[in-house]
């Protein structure tokens, strides 16, 4: 079912331009300002590595909340493909959350930020099994609940999926947000090819440092250099699939973590999608073909970019608010169920 956010995004010019949107959304500016604002979830954050299974080993970030004699909940944050615990988006949220009195967890997927060390085998968007893995490692090791988890781009991509196949291994998840994520993969793929080049060359750039970095870590195991020479994002991950993963053909593994049509319509954990109809990276069609459970609410706002909704140059983001919003809210239903 689709909802209607209690305040509307409306931003005033230029923010209304939906590139601008996207490209502050994760700069240096951002960071900057969130980490004045935020201070504490940087200062208090302990570095945890956690075991998910099948020898691999996934990094993350917890910071307990200190404002309050009792935490309201722990939430779990994933950032977006090629970004980190360290990114403007996942900075600004989960502080505007600890500042709330919930205890935030900042999840680094494989070979993200400086990781690639830990894992010999490369990252790819199939890999939900390690991602649940470490939400089991999480749940143990922080008993604070209720836990809810939520993501931006990729990571509200992967969220979406722990939320659909966490509760049937035991993960007591009271709620889901996503923000921007992507429904079918190879739509945006092709969002980002037809998008100005800036998109599609900043993901090479990101993605060629972070295969560089893994090639000179394990050079008897990986050569990229031919896969480096003029390379797209369409050929990249061809080779990629083709190489090092079991799919027989790109498609087919664009498909492994599509989450298009009817495929959440078993989602039984309170969940929000929230999407822009001006996201240069995920396009808006996608999410009107959804087929949902009645769990799930998606927020569809006309300007925001890709994980943007910024309200000015303070560079504070509606998204901040409406996410913890809605973690507010799935919390207090949790918290009322049990009592």
């Amino acid at each position: 079912m689709s909802a209607a956010p209690a305040t509307p995004f409306a931003p005033s010019w230029p923010f209304t331009d939906p590139h601008l949107q996207s490209v502050l959304a994760s700069s240096s500016l951002r960071r900057w300002s969130t980490r004045r604002r935020y201070p504490d979830l940087i200062s208090v954050a302990q570095p945890v590595l956690l075991n998910c299974g099948d020898d691999v080993r996934l990094l993350g970030f917890h910071s307990p909340q200190v404002k309050l004699p009792e935490s309201r909940g722990l939430v779990v944050l994933i950032h977006g493909w090629e970004g980190c615990a360290d990114s403007s988006y996942l900075l600004a949220t989960g502080g505007r959350l600890l500042d709330a009195g919930f205890d935030v967890f900042r999840l680094q997927l494989r070979d993200h930020g400086d990781t690639h060390h830990l894992n010999e085998e490369l990252f790819h968007s199939c890999r939900l099994p390690e991602v649940l893995g470490a939400m089991d490692d999480i749940a143990r090791r922080f008993p604070t609940r209720p836990l809810l988890v939520g993501g931006f781009s990729l990571g509200g991509n992967f969220a979406l999926r722990v939320g659909l196949h966490g509760p049937s291994r035991g993960l007591p998840l009271a709620g889901v947000v996503a923000v921007c994520p992507p429904i079918n993969p190879k739509h945006s793929m092709e969002a980002i090819e037809k998008a100005p080049f800036v998109y599609e060359r900043y993901f090479i750039r990101k993605w060629t440092r972070s295969l560089r970095r893994k090639q000179a870590l394990f050079p008897q195991r990986y050569s990229f250099d031919s896969w480096l020479h003029k390379p797209t994002l369409r050929s990249l991950t061809d080779q990629l699939v083709s190489e090092y993963t079991e799919y027989e053909h790109m498609d087919r593994y664009l498909d492994g973590y599509s989450v298009e049509g009817d495929r959440l319509s078993k989602m039984s954990v309170p969940t929000t999608i929230l999407a822009a109809h001006d996201d240069p990276v995920v396009p808006i069609a996608d999410f009107h073909e959804l087929q949902l459970s009645d769990s799930t609410e998606v927020e569809l706002t006309a300007h925001g970019g890709h994980c943007g909704y910024l309200l000015g140059p303070s560079m504070r983001s509606w998204a901040e608010e409406r996410f913890l919003q809605q973690v507010e809210r799935y919390t207090g239903a949790d918290q009322a169920s049990r009592g």
